[in-house]
């Protein structure tokens, strides 16, 4: 059974203990709920992808309370200093070389040279990183591929009895995974993944950023690349106009199509970053819901690209990519 615990000071202290004793933790962040585990300690990193049935052991990003402490175990460039500034704690990782001193285990770190780092927003999570006093490395707190977690219930639906506690810290307020900055190349930052912190708003402080052309190029330095990823049981059916009466409605704006028998309006006024903190929790919503009506498919109104928008569209086309068998 896995412990509930409430965000005060002994349910802080005791999720401290238990990462520190090797336990898996989930807690929330700003984005998502992750699934915590002392990233200097590979046998506690290993219990993550067991877990979460992660069929392949991807790189994890280390969490921190300070880039100070993030800068100990990766080798910041200029550029590196200028966005933790702009966007730390928040919903932006880097990647970076690895220290020669990193403490972090190769496993979290898939054995690779680099390393990704994070340090999130919010009260609680800022006392858990500290008191833990380790990295702490956390993906999505979910089964692999399904539907990330933006709250402490759905982190239970998925992995009660499969881990030791989650911390219960509220809905998140982001409710998207964070931006990966690849910062290998310092003259080239690339991005692996978007996320809470749009393009525009990072290209403001960085200049213009390199997207990749290909999977194959980000991987395996980022999470959160698998093709078909934070799926629902149900089929998704992308950029819909009209919706059938056999669909689950994903909705987006003032008007959406009429027939259907399950509706979850992201943002009824348009408001992505609204959308994106509603995201995961309509799609767990119209999968439940659409199962007992017997419907066949979630159909998902177009969604614009600006913004918070790229990220929502990224995780939407992974949820309706073909499934692996």
């Amino acid at each position: 059974m896995t412990q509930r615990l409430a965000a005060t000071s002994s349910g802080l202290e005791t999720a401290a203990s238990l990462l520190r004793a090797g336990k898996l933790v989930a807690f929330g962040t700003e984005t998502v709920y992750g699934l915590g585990a002392d990233a200097t300690n590979p046998t506690a990193v290993a219990r993550i992808f067991e877990a979460k049935n992660r069929p392949r052991f991807n790189p994890l990003i280390s969490h921190f309370h300070s880039a100070d402490a993030a800068f100990q175990q990766g080798v910041a460039c200029s550029l590196a200093y200028k966005l933790a500034d702009a966007f730390w704690p928040g919903p932006l990782t880097l990647v970076l070389p690895r220290a020669p001193g990193s403490t972090v285990s190769d496993l979290a770190a898939d054995g690779l040279s680099s390393l990704a780092v994070r340090v999130p927003r919010g009260e609680n999570v800022q006392a858990l990183l500290r008191a833990v006093g380790r990295p702490v490395a956390a993906p999505s707190a979910n089964r692999s591929g399904r539907i990330s977690p933006s709250d402490a219930a759905h982190v239970l639906e998925e992995l009660d009895g499969r881990i030791d506690a989650v911390l219960d810290t509220g809905p998140c307020v982001v409710g998207l995974e964070s931006t990966v900055v690849d910062l290998t190349t310092p003259d080239r930052p690339l991005l692996l993944r978007p996320g809470g912190v749009s393009v525009e708003a990072l290209e403001a402080v960085c200049g213009p950023l390199t997207f990749p052309e290909t999977e194959s190029d980000v991987a395996p330095q980022s999470p959160g690349r698998l093709l078909s990823h934070y799926a629902p049981l149900l089929p998704v059916r992308l950029n819909a106009t009209s919706v059938y009466a056999s669909e689950a409605l994903l909705a987006f704006g003032p008007d959406h199509p009429a027939g259907s028998g399950a509706i979850w309006n992201l943002s009824k006024t348009g408001n992505l970053e609204e959308a994106a903190s509603r995201l995961f929790a309509g799609l767990r919503y119209l999968d439940a819901e659409g199962q007992k009506l017997g419907l066949t498919c979630v159909a998902v109104q177009p969604i614009p690209s600006h913004g918070l928008g790229l990220a929502i569209q990224d995780r939407l086309h992974r949820a309706a990519a073909p499934r692996p068998i």
